[in-house]
């Protein structure tokens, strides 16, 4: 076990350093084995199947081709719960966890009557695990992919949350007459500009979804602009916006909302970015 340790971390430092690829060792071991790091200390001289040691080759190969972590070995954790992933959904991130928090901390308990749209389901994280903490809340989610919402399907029913999902283009105000009326509309929508391409790493563009990334650099908030159009038409009184934002145009998201009669709240997340932001009718 040591020495399959010892040969996936020499094989990945090159690539990803020496934190990270110790990093995604333990989580490649951890898969592999079902072992968590001290177990395999105890074992250490143990050695691997056969099986597993074709398995390390496969998730070797597929690492050095700077494919995710997560979509190799299909999970990635957001919240304390574990999502099956793939490429046709984004990899959860910690900040869009903050996001969840928010809604939370806010929410007004008992929750009996509590309604609450999330908008792109990607992997589900969002909706599942606002279902998981507020079991009584009336949770929908949708997404204009059919493949993205058979992953939030899937993590559903493993993660026992029941979710109405909806495959919907919230670009298409038509559509929207299908969606009843929420308390809380929360979105973690596409906003990177397409101009910042050049500045990402490798496995996130080669392999994360582009269009649940990027935006068109003429009109990066076109999604904003619609989940404000939708509030003033699905939201209930005293009903509240939450999103995830594009660090750089914090201001200008702020301005939009506001011109829409909207009052703000910009938070800056854990990396002190511009991150998240709350508007309310």
């Amino acid at each position: 076990m040591q020495e399959a340790t010892y040969y996936l971390l020499n094989q990945l430092q090159p690539i990803y350093g020496k934190s990270e690829a110790s990093a995604i060792t333990d989580l490649v071991m951890e898969k592999l084995t079902g072992s968590g790091k001290a177990e395999r200390m105890i074992y250490k001289n143990e050695a691997i199947t056969a099986k597993e040691e074709e398995k390390l080759k496969v998730y070797t190969e597929k690492l050095l081709q700077h494919e995710p972590v997560q979509y190799v070995l299909h999970e990635a954790w957001f919240a304390g719960l574990k999502f099956y992933v793939d490429p046709s959904v984004l990899i959860p991130r910690p900040e869009t966890e903050e996001l969840v928090e928010w809604i939370i901390e806010d929410v007004k308990f008992p929750v009996d009557e509590l309604s609450i749209l999330d908008i792109g389901s990607g992997s589900g994280c969002i909706p599942i695990t606002l279902k998981r903490r507020m079991k009584r809340t009336d949770v929908w989610s949708c997404d204009i992919s059919e493949p993205a919402l058979e992953v939030a399907k899937k993590n559903a029913a493993t993660l026992n949350a029941a979710i109405q999902f909806r495959l919907l283009n919230i670009l298409q105000s038509a559509e929207w007459e299908s969606l009843p009326q929420f308390d809380v509309i929360v979105s973690n929508p596409p906003y990177v500009p397409a101009a910042d391409k050049s500045n990402m790493s490798r496995n996130v563009l080669a392999y994360e979804p582009h269009t649940a990334l990027f935006v068109p650099d003429e009109d990066p908030l076109l999604f904003y602009k619609a989940i404000a159009e939708l509030g003033k038409q699905k939201l209930k009184k005293d009903g509240k916006i939450y999103c995830e934002i594009y660090e750089d145009l914090g201001d200008e998201t702020t301005t939009l909302f506001q011109k829409e009669g909207y009052k703000t709240e910009l938070r800056k997340d854990m990396q002190q970015k511009n991150r998240l932001i709350k508007a309310c009718l």
